[in-house]
């Protein structure tokens, strides 16, 4: 990859019995800024492969993935940073328990929980889009551009 191209990740739209599987990715207390699980995609590993493996090590479940349903993108305007997300409906396969001891290997992601859309309302999650896109029917949604929030 080219200095300063923007990274490409991928994230589950994972929702079980009407929740919608969140993450902390902010190590340490950093941010309390919710999103859905994923993350960089590894050259030469297809979209799907690097979500199931994404999210087996922030959340120990396994997962079937789905269609793609939103296209964001953001990015730091006083740095080089940009990143482009691919997020994709997902299924849980198996027990969709998340132990709250698992720890993923780098000790990032500080916290998971399924969420009810009300639930949500009282969190802080990006992107802006991710409630509508997984509690509603809309076809492929992209979220324009926009600053990185921490």
């Amino acid at each position: 990859m080219a200095e300063n191209s923007p990274r490409l990740a991928v994230r589950a739209v994972l929702v079980h019995d009407g929740r919608l599987l969140l993450v902390n990715a902010y190590p340490d207390g950093k941010s309390d800024l919710m999103c859905a699980p994923g993350g960089g995609v590894e050259r030469g590993s297809a979209l799907p492969d690097n979500l199931i493996r994404e999210v087996y090590e922030e959340t120990g479940l396994q997962i079937a993935v789905g269609a793609p349903c939103l296209v964001n993108e953001f990015h730091d305007p006083q740095g080089d940073f940009h990143q482009v997300d691919i997020y994709f409906r997902c299924t849980v396969i198996g027990s969709a328990d998340v132990d709250p001891a698992w720890q993923d290997a780098e000790r990032i992601v500080t916290d998971r929980r399924w969420v009810t859309p009300d639930e949500m309302r009282d969190l802080r999650v990006k992107p802006d889009s991710l409630a509508q896109v997984a509690f509603g029917n809309d076809p492929v949604t992209y979220d324009p551009l926009e600053p990185i929030v921490r």
